[in-house]
């Protein structure tokens, strides 16, 4: 489905098991130059599913557009959260999580309040730019305020990997850089969890 947003159109794929009303809505989106195709995030919705939830797959206006780069976070932010308002009203009365890879990731830690998540998947955050730590991104991974967030991030990430002190959890996967090559088992252990809790609450 397309969705119109001030940003321009965002392009969702929606997944879920049968007719039944799932038991949460899940909404993931990519990184700054990447697509809803990385194995991880299809790993997540494919176990999100599996569990009896629905899962969107959100393709950000800009990268519908063509453009690799997000632009200024706050257009951004304001498309995502008319991309989570368009979705609550396609699926009704369940709880939503939201989450994403990378630059989504910090989309959906910027967010979460602003957009009622129950809870944010983060997967490799960025916490700041290759080489320069003295740029953290560490405020807005504590925008979620009191959203529990779960972060995925590899061992040998350059982008840095968050304070086990800044989120609710911090799953590290050994021998993995910012894109997972392998451990996808282990991504989807570490979150089942956190969306079987989320879902209940």
């Amino acid at each position: 489905m397309r969705i119109e947003t001030s940003a321009g159109p965002a392009e969702v794929e929606i997944d879920r098991r049968g007719r039944s009303k799932p038991g949460f809505l899940l909404v993931l989106t990519h990184g700054s130059g990447g697509g809803v195709d990385a194995k991880d995030l299809l790993a997540v919705r494919d176990s999100a599913v599996a569990m009896g939830g629905a899962v969107a797959l959100v393709t950000q206006p800009y990268r519908v557009a063509g453009r690799r780069a997000p632009g200024r976070a706050d257009v951004q932010d304001a498309a995502w959260l008319e991309i989570i308002a368009a979705l609550r009203k396609k699926v009704r009365g369940v709880p939503v999580i939201q989450g994403g890879r990378s630059n989504g990731a910090r989309v959906a830690c910027r967010t979460a309040r602003a957009a009622g998540a129950r809870g944010v998947v983060a997967l490799s955050f960025p916490l700041h730019p290759p080489g320069k730590p003295e740029k953290s991104r560490r405020d807005e991974l504590l925008a979620a305020g009191d959203i529990e967030v779960v972060v995925v991030n590899g061992a040998r990430d350059p982008f840095g990997i968050p304070d086990a002190a800044d989120a609710t959890e911090v799953h590290v996967i050994a021998g993995q850089a910012h894109s997972y090559r392998a451990g996808f088992e282990e991504i989807v252990a570490a979150l089942e969890p956190w969306l079987e809790r989320w879902s209940a609450q």
